[in-house]
């Protein structure tokens, strides 16, 4: 069997890679051909798969499972998205995938690979014309949509059961999230990364310079592969550093949260004896100082990065004198999505 790394089209990369950080992908589809997209499918998708299954396992510990009627991969390029989501959630398989690009080439891309990998699943094209339905997901599409086609996505989503959308974990992709999140909450109950129905605590004054972002975990090959460090040599490209911000929300009640739970926002700053954490619960967004004494494992999680975002705290005075990481079984390394 060949390497698939020896087919990828480096140029390709090279000039995709330009379009996103010239701000300019958003103009005119990207995809040339369907080595483009294998090309991508290989390596920034696989970067974006690892944030859905962060995002995935998330989910997962809070409870959720998707409603019937389908799913729909709006904005599909690859599928990397629902990929990555038919893994971690099979049973919605069974009301099939539709898929939209403006791309044709990302269409049958992106549908034909999902044959393959889903034995029986049904796969057709979504008419942008008619209700989405069932279970809609969106992955790294809004800096690329105008302001018009912005407010028509945003009016179609009403029509969806739930909307799982992930962005890059950047203070703009945050913020616009949180702005979806105040536009659709009047319909939806909000169910990741928010613990709380309330106002987002960063709109507060207090807080414009902080955003609502996550680390997902990269598969253990980025870190021994002779071929991510070939395309890290030639992208330049942080493989370590998975930054991601996310929205979830859903027609349906989500469970109910234990008391004093919060959801970790950016990383801990760890100093020798403490380490300060950003959690967001109904009350706002606030620092809380975790005293090594007051919980010796959780600070070491905390010094190697490793904490579980949701968790329940007590807290007096800004120390948290209690805290318990929720959700059961800890994050696995993710697979490798490519397959």
């Amino acid at each position: 069997m060949s390497d698939p790394w020896e087919e990828i089209d480096w140029l390709a990369l090279e000039r995709i890679r330009k379009g996103y950080l010239g701000e300019t992908a958003g103009r005119a589809d990207y995809w040339e051909s369907e080595s483009d997209l294998f090309s991508y499918d290989q390596t920034f998708a696989q970067r974006i798969g690892w944030k859905w299954d962060h995002v995935c396992q998330d989910l997962l510990r809070r409870g959720w499972s998707p409603p019937s009627g389908g799913l729909l991969d709006w904005g599909c390029g690859s599928g990397i998205a629902h990929r990555s989501f038919l893994r971690a959630f099979p049973q919605s398989a069974q009301g099939g995938l539709k898929v939209w690009d403006r791309s044709p080439l990302a269409r049958d891309y992106s549908m034909k690979k999902a044959r393959r990998q889903f034995e029986g699943l049904s796969v057709s094209d979504h008419n942008p014309d008619r209700p989405m339905g069932g279970v809609v997901l969106l992955s790294h599409v809004w800096t690329e949509l105008d302001e018009t086609a912005q407010g028509k996505l945003l009016e179609d989503l009403r029509t969806a059961s739930a909307i799982i959308w992930v962005e890059p974990g950047t203070y703009a992709s945050s913020r616009s999230l949180i702005g979806i999140r105040a536009i659709l909450r009047e319909q939806f109950h909000v169910v990741a990364p928010c613990v709380h129905q309330e106002t987002c605590g960063l709109l507060k004054p207090s807080r414009e310079h902080d955003w609502c972002h996550h680390f997902a975990e990269p598969a253990r090959e980025v870190f021994t592969s002779p071929q991510w460090a070939s395309f890290n040599q030639r992208l330049g490209i942080d493989l370590r550093s998975l930054a991601v911000s996310y929205l979830v929300l859903d027609n349906r009640a989500p469970q109910a949260l234990p008391n004093g739970a919060v959801r970790l926002l950016g990383r801990p700053r760890v100093y020798k004896a403490h380490a300060l954490l950003l959690g967001c619960d109904a009350s706002g967004v606030s620092e809380g100082r975790l005293m090594k004494r007051h919980s010796a494992e959780l600070f070491r999680k905390a010094k190697k990065d490793t904490l579980t975002t949701l968790q329940t705290w007590v807290r007096e005075e800004g120390d948290i004198l209690e805290a318990q990481e929720l959700g059961g079984a800890p994050e696995s390394t993710p697979a490798s999505s490519g397959t």
